[in-house]
């Protein structure tokens, strides 16, 4: 999607809706963001250039840009979910740790390949896929010196969004 700006506004206008500050707000901060996002890093962002902006928009605009292709969500865990940039970022995989909740990126083309011979082989015509892989990272297996990439990111087990990061296996 080379300019999802436009294509948010070609969106609105097929739908005969019209856009607020407040809702333009939302969808820069989204645009702007990297990897996942929560709805709540939407609102804090939208609220510091309109402080009474509202959860309930965060949320109207989001779920219109998930409608519009521009974003996806993203379920990581029971109440956790993410979003981020639809189109434009090549196809990636996760890893997710249930006890920081960090998530890994990763992109693998020999996972790619495999999935796409296994359907193949079962007459299966794949149209999309997610891959989601939960687990647990070395200090949460209790590893001694084993390293928690949600720690080391500064954050606190569980709390918030999690951070992203994005390797090629």
């Amino acid at each position: 999607m080379p300019d999802p700006k436009r294509h948010w506004r070609d969106y609105l206008e097929r739908k005969g809706l019209k856009t607020t500050q407040q809702r333009e707000a939302i969808v820069d901060a989204f645009l702007r963001s990297s990897g996942h996002v929560a709805l709540e890093d939407l609102l804090s962002s939208a609220r510091r250039k309109y402080p009474r902006v509202g959860l309930a928009t965060v949320y109207r605009t989001v779920k219109l840009l998930e409608e519009a292709g521009i974003a996806a969500a993203r379920h990581f865990g029971p109440g956790q979910t993410l979003y981020e940039v639809a189109e434009g970022r090549a196809h990636h995989d996760h890893l997710i740790c249930d006890a920081c909740g960090f998530i890994i990126e990763f992109e693998s083309d020999e996972i790619e390949q495999l999935q796409d011979s296994a359907a193949r082989r079962l007459g299966f015509n794949v149209l999309r896929h997610r891959h989601e892989l939960f687990g647990l990272c070395e200090r949460a297996r209790g590893i001694a010196g084993g390293s928690c990439p949600g720690l080391a990111a500064g954050r606190q087990p569980n709390s918030g969004a999690p951070p992203s990061r994005r390797g090629r296996v």
